[in-house]
Parts: C-alpha cells; structure tokens; sequence
C-alpha cells in the first residue's frame, strides 16, 4: 500500500506545476492533499478528478484557501468531510478529511499555522487542545490510522536545518514540541518517516524566501503519524525532490498492508 501526503499551496498552482503528470506516474493508493486554495466549483476540470480515482474535497468557506483532498483508488467504505458537531470553526476553514476502509482510517489533515499572527498561534494552541482526545479516541478505537498531512510542527532540532535561531517562531515552539512528544511518547502514536529514515536534512517544506531550496534550508512539517500496529508494516519512505509542484514536497510512504 503507498500513500502519499501532499501540501499542494494551491491544487491548480500544483495541476500548472506538473503535479497530476507526476500523480498518473507515481500512481499512489491513496493521495491526501492539504492546502487546496479551492473551491470545489473551481475543480471540475477533469484534471482535478484523476483517472482510476475516487474524489473527495473539503474545502475552505474562504475563497483561495486551507482544504484538505483525499483521492483513492479503492473506494472508501465511508468518508467523513470535516471533524462534524462541535468543529464548525475547523470545518469552516477545510483542515480535516477522513476516509475508511475495513480497520484502516486514512486522514488528511491540515493544522493551523500560527506565523502570521499571535491570534493565528493562539488557534493552533486552541486546535492542538482540542485535536488531542479526538487522537486518543482514534488510538483508542482499535482501528489501523494513518494521519497524513501538513502538521505545522517540526518535532525535533533534526527536523530542520536552523534550529537555533527558530526557538521562538511558529512551527517550533517548545510548547509545540512538547505536543509532540505526548503524542509520540505518551499516547503512542508513530512518527512513521522517522522508524525508516533517521538521517539529518530530511525536509519537507522550504521557505520562498532566499535562496531555502537551493541551499536546502528546510522543515520537515509533513508527516505520517500512525498507531503503533502499523510500525512493522512501514517498509519505505520517500520525499520526492526531483521536480517542484509546490513550496512543500510530496511525503509517500509504502506498507506491508492489505488495499
């Protein structure tokens, strides 16, 4: 089974980009992508439903903005758009897609940013709080989750090249980290790139300022967080850096999973 997680900062910018020649080639299972910058009025194009595909969109309320996709090539048994009662201030804003199959839960998730703002970072603390039991509840239900997505976070000082100087910004605050690692450490999720790949300039996402690219000045923001039966099933991990649909690069995983 290989998934591919994918922040596309804007899903017809990416189509432009050469992203859906590169889907048709790499030919994932399942494709979660973040950051649609769409509406769904705006995807009818059949590039926007790719072949041999099951599709669904959650958009933002926002015009060019936040959305989380979910393609698949083995239709879902049920699809949840949104996190529902109690989320409509998420929902608004499209950062929660969820697709299920048999006992595997794929999710495509897009967590707040909080660099533009102190009211933006104070969403994603009020988000994070909240996010937390629906993810206990997820472990908790027994089921195999794959929670692909834009986490925002980078958990660790490997897990961007200027840690030093990012201590007090958005994406690596301790606070942030310190979310992490009760996730990791005391609910038991996995930090699946990292139980394959435990190497330094490992990145996922590069700033546009500067030269961040070409001198690979990065984050790795962009996960495959699972629950722990699958840790045995990860069997491999790429980040594909050989063309640019995005400021982000595809994450995709494969596991030793029945699809």
């Amino acid at each position: 089974m290989k998934i591919t997680s994918v922040n596309v900062n804007g899903i017809r910018a990416a189509a432009r980009k050469g992203f859906f020649d590169w889907l048709a080639r790499e030919a994932p299972d399942v494709v979660c992508v973040q950051e649609l910058k769409a509406h769904e009025h705006q995807l009818t194009d059949e590039v926007f439903r790719p072949q041999g595909y099951h599709v669904y969109y959650c958009c933002a309320e926002k015009p060019g903005y936040s959305g989380v996709a979910i393609y698949s090539k083995r239709e879902p048994d049920e699809v949840q758009v949104g996190l529902g009662d109690g989320w409509e201030d998420v929902d608004r804003e499209g950062r929660y897609i969820e697709a299920r199959y048999d006992n595997l839960v794929v999710i495509s998730l897009y967590m707040h940013s909080g660099s533009s703002s102190e009211d933006r970072q104070k969403l994603k603390y009020d988000f994070m709080d909240r996010f937390m039991p629906h993810l206990e509840a997820l472990k908790a239900s027994g089921r195999d989750c794959i929670i692909c997505g834009d986490w925002n976070i980078a958990h660790k000082e490997i897990d961007l090249k200027n840690w030093k100087s990012n201590q007090k910004n958005s994406g690596f605050l301790p606070e942030e980290r310190a979310w992490m690692d009760r996730l990791f450490n005391e609910v038991g999720f996995v930090d699946a790139f990292r139980v394959v790949n435990q190497e330094a300039e490992q990145y996922t996402w590069w700033s546009n300022r500067g030269r961040a690219w070409d001198n690979n000045v990065g984050w790795r923001i962009d996960y495959h967080v699972v629950t722990p039966g699958l840790r045995e099933r990860i069997l491999s991990a790429d980040i594909y850096k050989d063309e640019r649909f995005s400021d982000h690069a595809p994450l995709t995983l494969e596991y030793d999973y029945p699809f």
